[in-house]
């Protein structure tokens, strides 16, 4: 069952990958948004929308079932948490093999 170990481990660091995007772009919009980087920096505008392409195909069906809650979006916070569970989930089947 090894092979079950190997990909279990693709999927996890996948899934960190997924939460490091997340947390980058995060960030980034936190420089924007407090004027610490002006938002027409061309190199980090082009990452940020880099960012929002790969993760609003994932967000948006969280953003469509979470309550709107004004300015703060916490769809972000929830698909963290659902990676995490899933990742807690993958490592604990492949340990029981």
């Amino acid at each position: 069952m090894e092979i079950l170990a190997v990909l279990v481990d693709i999927l996890v660091m996948l899934t960190n990958v997924l939460v490091m995007l997340i947390i980058v772009q995060f960030i980034i919009g936190l420089l924007f948004a407090f004027n610490v980087v002006s938002p027409s920096n061309d190199f980090l505008r082009q990452v940020y929308d880099s960012i929002n392409r790969l993760l609003e195909p994932v967000l948006r069906p969280i953003r469509n079932i979470m309550p709107n809650t004004g300015a703060i979006d916490f769809s972000p916070l929830v698909l963290i948490l659902g990676l995490q569970i899933l990742t807690r989930v993958m490592i604990g089947f492949a340990g029981a093999y």
